[in-house]
């Protein structure tokens, strides 16, 4: 599959799953033997379409009006990099954090690998946690 039609299914991916929250376009998109490390829970991973849907609407109940901006997408070979504004409410529990309230903005950055026109595995995952556990307010900014 080209590059291209691999950044349009990000691209559609983004769209749907996140800022719509319509979670079961994984089952087009995802490869049943897709694997990730969670970004919201380091320990467990992600396993197929579910595992992926599931980590979406864990954040969604955290952030139910979340929007993903995409700055940048750039692919190369089977692999898509993303770079990410991401900005919502905090209106329920993350991290063991209660809700606060709070709009935040934060960046984030996704590399995924493809097969066969499927997401396969999501490689790594960079997302400003930092950013995000200071704006909630529950660590502390430098200055």
């Amino acid at each position: 599959m080209s590059t291209e039609k691999n950044k349009a299914i990000i691209q559609r991916w983004i769209e749907e799953a996140w800022n719509k929250g319509n979670v079961n376009i994984a089952d087009e998109i995802y490869a049943p033997d897709y694997t990730a490390q969670d970004i919201n829970n380091p320990e467990r991973i992600l396993r197929g379409p579910a595992g992926i849907k599931l980590s979406v609407m864990e954040m969604r109940s955290s952030f139910p009006d979340i929007h993903f901006t995409i700055d940048h997408l750039v692919a190369e070979g089977d692999k898509v990099v993303g770079a990410f504004t991401i900005q919502g409410t905090h209106k329920g529990s993350l991290l063991d954090i209660p809700a606060t309230g709070k709009t935040v903005t934060f960046t984030a950055v996704d590399v995924w690998r493809f097969e066969k026109g499927k997401i396969v595995e999501r490689c790594c995952a960079n997302v400003d946690r930092l950013g995000l556990l200071q704006q909630l307010g529950v660590v502390p900014s430098i200055g």
